[in-house]
């Protein structure tokens, strides 16, 4: 099973977007943070942005909807064309109704957990998800650290997911450098939203590769 890399760009520089787009070309999939201001205490950008980012990124988005009522909301980003739509379970009123319009538009869906959020009554619906995103710090804000104690969260996903022989990417996002990520690869997580360990390292495109060789090396 591969690992994937996909730095968020919470921590580029939204003035010259198109040129930090191009910094992390070598990744999986670049993160889209969207961001309203309600659901949590930021704002980032609306579909306007994210249509751009889409029209000149090198590489598949993967949107993060931090956002309410995202029931109304995501289906517009997959149709923007974005690959990978992730809303959150805390803001959804009906997770599986609203996975399916978004696979039925051709992305795939996705379902975050906050870190107090437990993962139980999402387990026998996991088939419905093409990705579950355990976050690893408190939505809002990048540069925050790691929550080490969401991990047990991540052990029962991928022991539920392999068990069932399921295809769900598990993905964390929160303060994942080259030491975190390798307990979260090792917990289960394949798929890693890195942003200030990428944009804040003099060569990001190296360090993509970084963290790729220290999750490779934990991920069984």
């Amino acid at each position: 099973m591969s690992v994937r890399v996909n730095p968020s760009i919470l921590s580029a520089d939204f003035v010259n977007m198109e040129q930090e787009l191009g910094r992390i070309a070598g990744a999986d999939l670049v993160h889209v943070d969207v961001m309203d201001n309600h659901f949590v205490p930021n704002l980032t950008f609306g579909p306007q942005m994210v249509e751009r980012i889409q029209a000149v990124s090198p590489i598949p988005l993967d949107v993060h909807l931090m956002i309410d009522d995202p029931d109304r909301w995501a289906p517009g980003y997959a149709e923007l064309g974005a690959y990978s739509v992730t809303f959150h379970a805390e803001a959804a009123k009906d997770a599986v109704a609203l996975a399916r319009r978004l696979r039925e538009i051709g992305a795939r869906a996705g379902i975050a957990l906050k870190p107090a959020t437990p993962v139980d009554s999402y387990l026998e619906l996991l088939e419905e998800f093409d990705q579950v995103l355990v976050m690893t710090v408190e939505p809002g804000f990048g540069g925050q650290s790691f929550m080490h104690g969401v991990m047990p969260k991540l052990e029962i996903l991928r022991d539920t997911v392999r068990r069932r022989g399921l295809d769900v990417w598990l993905q964390v996002d929160g303060g994942v450098t080259e030491e975190t990520i390798g307990i979260a690869a090792e917990a289960g997580a394949n798929t890693f939203v890195a942003g200030s360990s990428v944009y804040n390292s003099p060569d990001p495109a190296a360090q993509i590769e970084a963290l790729r060789t220290a999750a490779s090396s934990h991920h069984h």
